[in-house]
């Protein structure tokens, strides 16, 4: 027999996984927006992203990064794009190393990377 604790939370995920949009119940309209340009730019990106002394491609990073923030939502952790950054693109939930960016032969940390494409996209909107 199937736990209660057990079918709830497999109903939420699926509901998240069937339904995008509630997915990110919790972040503002421009949180949503927010988001989901880091995650186009991350995808779009000519980097190379390390995590655990690993090197992904730009649309695995942003897989990854989209599969931390499905979970961090689920449990109402990100209101913010600032959050998002902090608690899914900076640094391993597993090992605690920070993530990487190498982008044509500098490297530095994705956080920062994250926040300066944050900052651009700011100051260009309307």
């Amino acid at each position: 027999m199937t736990s209660p604790r057990l079918l709830a939370a497999t109903l939420g995920l699926t509901l998240g996984m069937a339904c995008p949009a509630m997915a990110h119940a919790d972040l503002d309209a421009t949180g949503q927006r927010e988001v989901q340009a880091l995650l186009d730019f991350v995808g779009r990106s000519h980097c190379t992203f390390i995590r655990n002394g690993k090197a992904y491609g730009a649309e695995q990073a942003r897989s990854h990064l989209e599969y931390k923030l499905d979970y961090l939502v689920q449990r109402h952790k990100v209101n913010s794009a600032e959050e998002f950054i902090e608690r899914a693109g900076t640094e391993s939930s597993f090992s605690g190393k920070p993530y990487q960016v190498n982008c044509d032969g500098t490297e530095q940390p994705s956080a920062d990377w994250l926040m300066q494409e944050l900052h651009r996209l700011r100051t260009a909107a309307p």
